[in-house]
């Protein structure tokens, strides 16, 4: 699985008019799954995603995680982070899991992280959405469960 994870001070996704997913203060997490994807990849992202320290302490150094601060989360599917664009004009995606599959695990993701209490949104699988979000520091981190 890879994650391109964004702080955010507040973000929404919309599919058509209706807002489907909004968090104040928090993450923006990008979820891509891959072909060779199992429960073990969702539990180790959903883990590190809970327990990344990527939040300002009182000093502001990066010593609080997303439990610490109580944090929202916003997850939003994103095959596109299995393109390959070596070759030719037009990404490949076949290292991208199989639609099942990959709507499987990013569930099991979002039900991981909700079980810990924390304000979990989603965007909708599969659907052209448009997101917002207004990006804190900036801080963008990019997680690969295969590394």
């Amino acid at each position: 699985m890879r994650v391109l994870l964004q702080r955010v001070t507040r973000a929404s996704v919309t599919v058509g008019e209706e807002t489907v997913g909004s968090i104040g203060p928090g993450l923006v997490v990008f979820l891509g799954v891959g072909a060779g994807d199992t429960e073990a990849d969702a539990r180790l992202l959903a883990d590190k995603l809970l327990h990344l320290r990527i939040f300002a302490d009182d000093a502001s150094k990066f010593n609080r995680s997303a439990l610490d601060t109580r944090a929202g989360i916003l997850v939003v599917s994103q095959f596109t982070l299995y393109a390959d664009a070596r070759k030719g004009r037009r990404p490949s995606f076949t290292e991208a899991a199989p639609p099942a599959l990959a709507e499987s695990l990013y569930n099991r993701v979002v039900e991981l992280l909700r079980a810990s209490g924390l304000t979990v949104a989603s965007g909708r699988f599969a659907a052209h959405m448009r997101v917002e979000l207004v990006n804190d520091g900036p801080v963008t981190i990019w997680l690969d469960s295969r590394a």
